[in-house]
């Protein structure tokens, strides 16, 4: 079963925390901010780490709730083995499940916490997850002091960390229903291409949740993918069209939302923590959408099978989003 309808599960609250960039890109609104990369740690890993660490300490004081009252931790990062989410949480007397999408693993976390709230045994859920802009590029690509020139079709993998406290409690936003995506893989090689290798991946996603609740497009006041990308978007939208004869209207790229076009960041942001960067700080605070759907969109690739020359494949998972 792809699609599923939640009772009873509500995003509470939300905390994010932006790197230097993301600072002062086109969001109005954050509640953290980094001064620099290295966020008073020695290395950018361990600054990742502090990132998760900060967030989730900073949403159970906003909500003055004891770590006790939390059920569960649900999260992960980019990193190898999402090691940032596990050392974050050392020492938490929470258990944890830690989650893996690439850049689709917060919507994942939505997912995996509205199952457990469906158990009356449950009614906190954490949901964590983050992305740094220089861990990624050391894990993925080169290191910056390379120096590896980029082509247009790269995206900036956004510095920032959030937090999302999921229960049972009724809110402003529900967590109404989701679509868990399918792996797809077009053929596609270049890992500095990602927004071509993820957009098949969301349309057929988008379709699926279509199809599994008999909703028509316009159902939704928008539908917010996660981070295709500018050259991505349009290609989303192009094979949306031509492979499933759908015409989409109301539609942003979280990528495409974030940067401001002064800031270079070739085809728009990336990373895990792009989406609910944007969705947080520029969609939710507008009060303009009532019905979101939002897509994260995850290239589930490693460097060893890139150097390998093997394709990659991608991911999408869908959460629709009510706004009262």
């Amino acid at each position: 079963m792809a699609s599923l309808k939640f009772n009873n599960v509500y995003l509470k609250d939300w905390l994010t925390l932006s790197g230097p960039m993301e600072s002062n890109s086109r969001l109005k609104k954050i509640d953290l901010k980094m001064d620099d990369y290295y966020f008073g740690e020695k290395t950018f890993e361990k600054a990742e780490t502090k990132m998760q660490y900060v967030v989730m300490q900073r949403i159970l004081e906003k909500n003055r709730l004891p770590i006790s009252d939390i059920d569960l931790i649900v999260g992960g990062d980019l990193l190898d083995q999402i090691s940032a989410t596990s050392y974050a949480c050392i020492n938490t007397p929470v258990s944890l499940l830690g989650i893996y999408s690439a850049c689709a693993t917060f919507p994942e976390s939505l997912i995996v916490s509205g199952m457990f709230l469906q158990d009356k045994g449950i009614k906190n859920v954490l949901g964590i997850t983050s992305s740094h802009n220089l861990t990624a590029e050391r894990q993925f690509r080169y290191p910056i002091e390379y120096g590896s020139p980029k082509p247009h079709t790269s995206t900036f993998t956004a510095t920032a960390a959030i937090s999302a406290l999921v229960t049972n409690v009724e809110s402003k936003v529900k967590i109404e229903a989701a679509t868990i995506g399918k792996v797809t893989e077009m053929g596609i090689k270049d890992a500095n291409n990602l927004g071509a290798v993820m957009a098949p991946a969301a349309a057929r996603t988008l379709y699926e949740h279509l199809q599994d609740l008999k909703r028509d497009i316009d159902y939704y006041d928008l539908i917010l993918t996660g981070d295709l990308g500018c050259v991505g978007a349009s290609i989303f939208k192009a094979y949306l069209e031509r492979k499933y004869n759908l015409k989409i209207k109301k539609h942003l790229d979280a990528g495409c939302e974030l940067y401001l076009k002064s800031q270079e960041a070739y085809a728009g942001g990336s990373g895990p923590a792009c989406l609910p960067l944007v969705l947080f700080n520029k969609i939710l605070p507008s009060d303009k959408y009532k019905k979101i759907l939002i897509i994260g969109t995850g290239a589930l690739h490693s460097k060893t099978f890139v150097n390998q020359k093997s394709p990659i494949p991608a991911i999408a998972h869908a959460v629709s989003l009510e706004v009262n």
